[in-house]
């Protein structure tokens, strides 16, 4: 397919267009497809300061850029190890770049999206994975098109090796799960994973409605909504009140409802915090140290699922 005909499956915005390239194939299709609008446009790269070869795709970008005779942004972030390291480096890359920014993820990532939320049990909202923080041009395209892209502009884009090591989930599921359940099936089943996403996002918005206009500090009110509307208010409340840039999963929510219930009187979440209830309210603050034995009535997180949601 051509890149006119793949553009046109494309949403770039009509002004002036700004986009992360990292260097790799997907980012440098995006920017292909996006010097073919014809508009202008600035490539921002953010330099981690992590990989051996980081140095070399800043080069290879800015060298893109001069090409191309477009401006370049060059922004380094000062990263150490840090637990949910790839969450972290994900929400300060964004606070590096414009608000407006926009990044090639498609439909293949949104895909690899859907099902690790869904092995994180992060219910409705992880697996709607509706990507809606930032601009994504051209998330209907698949990595498959971004491949044909790169190949036509006669462009060869630096290769992240982390993207095929498989202890790391996302490249797990990539590389493996993916291709499996697609061989299984006799048919793609990205396309399959989108359209579920879809429909979830669609029924989401439902939720999300009614989930606004309950008080989730209110264990009377939470008991008395519908399961799914009472979960939301929580997920939405816990992500809010802990910043945690990982969606809140089903077991953490499963542990602050049986707070709700009264099986418990606290819980622990995600990021070392607790939810706990008194006279009918709920209450969000930091948890116990992990050195101190647990309280009575206390629902802890088990060290199998805190790996399991901080790993990818």
């Amino acid at each position: 397919m051509s890149i006119a005909a793949l553009l046109e499956r494309c949403r770039f915005p009509d002004r002036h267009l700004h986009l992360g390239v990292s260097g790799g194939t997907d980012s440098v299709a995006m920017a292909v497809l996006a010097r073919a609008t014809g508009q202008p446009m600035t490539i921002w790269h953010v330099h981690h300061g992590v990989r051996d070869a980081a140095d070399d795709d800043a080069a290879f970008v800015e060298r893109l850029a001069g090409e191309w005779g477009v401006p370049f942004e060059l922004r380094h972030l000062d990263m150490g190890p840090t637990p949910n390291f790839e969450a972290v480096a994900r929400a300060q890359r964004y606070a590096a770049l414009p608000d407006d920014v926009c990044v090639a993820h498609t439909a293949d990532d949104r895909a690899e999206t859907v099902l690790l939320n869904l092995l994180r049990g992060a219910g409705l909202a992880g697996t709607a994975a509706r990507m809606a923080n930032v601009l994504r041009p051209i998330l209907s395209l698949t990595r498959r098109d971004t491949v044909a892209v790169c190949r036509a502009a006669g462009i060869t884009p630096c290769e992240d090796e982390t993207n095929d090591d498989v202890s790391r989930h996302r490249a797990a599921v990539r590389h493996r799960l993916l291709p499996e359940m697609t061989a299984s099936l006799g048919r793609d089943v990205v396309p399959i994973l989108n359209r579920h996403a879809d429909l979830v996002a669609d029924a989401l918005v439902v939720v999300e409605a009614a989930a606004a206009a309950l008080d989730p500090t209110d264990v009377r009110a939470l008991r008395a909504a519908p399961r799914a509307v009472a979960s939301e208010a929580l997920r939405a409340w816990i992500q809010a009140e802990s910043g945690d840039a990982y969606v809140v999963d089903l077991a953490t929510i499963e542990r602050v409802l049986d707070v709700v219930d009264g099986r418990h009187r606290a819980a622990e979440t995600l990021g070392g915090h607790r939810v706990a209830r008194r006279e009918g309210r709920l209450s969000f603050s930091p948890a116990e140290r992990a050195d101190r034995p647990p309280s009575d009535g206390v629902a802890m997180l088990g060290h199998r699922a805190e790996q399991e949601v901080g790993g990818s």
